[in-house]
């Protein structure tokens, strides 16, 4: 203090200023840490509920109808014949199957079929098979692509077995997938006029564009002491190999169709149609079955009703949920935002009293 009791400052007048500041922990506003943020708060009255109902149903119903009467005009002919094609002293057991199958002897078979309406062309036919699982795990890894893709990746195959090699040599296409190829061949016959089965174009463009190589050849295929399937032809690059193409594209499900070919001929209903197939692939070792289809398409692709039932599923009950909430409202009408429903205000004397 000096001589007139004041508290002496520092030497540049200002003691407080040279201390240092504290930093504040504080942090920096905003409007999104603060949940100011502008959002929609829509307020669920009973008439917005049972509109937003109606038109779900109104709009998802007619869908469903349309979706169905596509599907029912998509005309289909399915054909199971693996029993069929059989002599009859091998239809015994699975055995006996196994053993024809195996076999040397003529696999080929002549099956008659019956047009049940006009189909319009082009008419696809399919090969359907049941109780295959080409979502094995081990069974969709056992492939190269970069084999298939690029000339001089033919050693590549490490990931291919157990179908990699025979004794020393790399086999292309490598793995169980194309080792499996399907071999039933089909031919079909209108009286005595053949229905020539467009092979041309089934497989997508992508594949044979980026994932199978032009320059790419089949070498050592199906050469070993066990046969899994079709075998191709060497002078032909796996990007025209368009059976092949379609086979390695593996299916999600056990039971699965894959393109075969095209007929560009209208069919006339009750046309008969003789195919004569050589059955060849071995479905009987796991009880497989194996079918042959013909079908044309809608705008919305083959025959498939499962679209059209879930639309008018899912439409039926909203409509259904709008009728009962309607009803509700008219008979037992509720004051929009009336505390007395409150949980905590139901058993209160004061909402017992009124």
């Amino acid at each position: 203090m000096n001589s007139n009791g004041a508290t002496t400052s520092g030497a540049n007048g200002g003691g407080d200023s040279a201390a240092p500041r504290r930093q504040s922990k504080q942090p920096k506003y905003s409007r999104f840490t603060q949940q100011e943020l502008p959002a929609c708060k829509p307020l669920l009255t009973p008439g917005w509920v049972i509109t937003t109902f109606m038109l779900v149903g109104a709009l998802f119903i007619p869908i469903g109808v349309i979706s169905l009467v596509a599907s029912h005009r998509v005309v289909e002919i399915v054909h199971q014949y693996e029993t069929d094609c059989l002599p009859p002293q091998y239809r015994i057991n699975k055995a006996a199957k196994v053993t024809y199958i195996k076999s040397d002897m003529p696999k080929s078979c002549t099956q008659t079929l019956k047009v049940p309406k006009h189909m319009k062309r082009p008419i696809y036919v399919y090969y359907q098979l049941d109780n295959f699982y080409q979502n094995h795990r081990r069974y969709v890894k056992s492939r190269n692509d970069q084999q298939l893709m690029k000339a001089g990746s033919e050693n590549e195959t490490d990931s291919c077995k157990p179908e990699a090699t025979t004794g020393s040599l790399p086999i292309v296409p490598c793995g169980l997938i194309a080792w499996s190829l399907f071999n039933d061949t089909y031919s079909f016959y209108k009286g005595n006029k053949p229905l020539i089965v467009n092979k041309k174009d089934i497989s997508w463009k992508s594949d044979r564009e980026h994932k199978f190589g032009k320059d790419v050849y089949p070498k050592n295929f199906q050469s070993g002491g066990l046969i899994g399937g079709a075998k191709l032809n060497a002078s032909i690059p796996l990007s025209e190999q368009e059976d092949l193409i379609v086979w390695m594209r593996t299916a999600a499900l056990p039971t699965f169709r894959k393109l075969y070919g095209r007929i560009e001929e209208d069919l006339q209903e009750n046309d008969t149609i003789k195919v004569t197939l050589l059955n060849n692939y071995n479905t009987y070792t796991f009880n497989g079955k194996k079918k042959v289809v013909l079908s044309t398409t809608s705008f919305l692709g083959g025959k498939n009703n499962f679209l059209g039932i879930a639309y008018l599923t899912v439409g039926g009950l909203c409509f259904f949920l709008a009728m009962v909430f309607f009803l509700v409202h008219i008979i037992k009408p509720r004051p929009l935002g009336d505390p007395a429903y409150l949980s905590w205000n139901r058993n209160s004397p004061e909402v017992r009293s009124s």
